[in-house]
């Protein structure tokens, strides 16, 4: 039963550690399961800490440009988590926030969208993130 539920939501021997395996380097959790993102924001979700989810896509040319800035940011935002979403690989997580082009930057707080960015604006991003990481409301 175990190894079906690891099987269901990617846990179990290896694979538990790949998604947080790339985080390690650089602060960016990547999610490659739904019910794992599920479950992870059902965690998170009562949390006033900040959340910005990067909802991007391996074939996006802006993705790949802005993705440095956003490591270093998490490097930078320590009290802020951030996390990545490939909108081909978890398709109904990005419908579940209407995500419609790529870079889409979710702002989180509390289970709620605070914020958004479109499109590969490191500089606005970072203006959010400085603004809504120092508000803990």
């Amino acid at each position: 039963m175990g190894a079906f539920l690891s099987s269901i939501f990617g846990g179990g021997g290896g694979d538990a550690h790949a998604a947080s395996s790339s985080a390690e380097n650089s602060r960016v959790e990547t999610f490659h399961s739904s019910a794992r993102w599920q479950l992870h924001f059902n965690d998170i979700k009562d949390s006033s800490n900040l959340v910005v989810i990067d909802f991007s896509a391996s074939w996006c040319g802006p993705c790949k440009f802005i993705e440095p800035a956003i490591h270093a940011m998490a490097e930078n935002f320590t009290d802020v988590e951030f996390i990545k979403i490939d909108v081909d690989e978890l398709s109904d997580v990005a419908k579940e926030f209407e995500v419609q082009a790529m870079p889409t930057f979710v702002l989180v707080k509390k289970g709620k969208e605070i914020e958004r960015v479109v499109g590969a604006k490191k500089d606005e991003l970072e203006k959010k993130i400085q603004k809504h990481r120092a508000s803990q409301s």
